[in-house]
């Protein structure tokens, strides 16, 4: 193994490794909205949680959908410049990126899962 694969290969690793630790360490909000996601409880879609996604790790990820979903704390507001360049790389890798604040999933769930189905063209009754 050439040192740039070795390279590579350990931080993907690495990466693999601190996403398990970070389902193990959801936020409450992450929480709230991975109950009303996971089990395909969402219009059938599959969604995996704290998944590894272009040298990032996504909050949900929506493969047959390309869709991220990213939930931002208090904290992303001094990470805005990171944000957007992280939402960028996953964009220009065919993902399409929803961000919701703590706050919007807290207080309006409804509103929040229906933007969801919206952005992945799901036709709602």
């Amino acid at each position: 193994m050439k040192k740039e694969e070795r390279r590579q290969w350990q931080k993907r690793r690495s990466l693999l490794g601190f996403a398990l630790f970070l389902r193990r360490k959801m936020t409450p909000t992450e929480a709230i909205l991975w109950g009303q996601l996971r089990n395909r409880k969402l219009y059938n879609l599959k969604f995996r949680r704290q998944v590894p996604l272009h040298d990032y790790i996504v909050d949900f990820f929506c493969r047959e959908k390309m869709l991220v979903i990213e939930i931002d704390g208090g904290i992303h507001q001094f990470l805005e410049e990171e944000d957007r360049a992280r939402q960028q790389v996953l964009e220009e890798a065919g993902s399409h990126v929803l961000r919701f604040t703590n706050e919007e999933v807290q207080a309006n769930m409804p509103a929040v899962l229906e933007e969801i189905a919206k952005q992945a063209n799901i036709n709602q009754k």
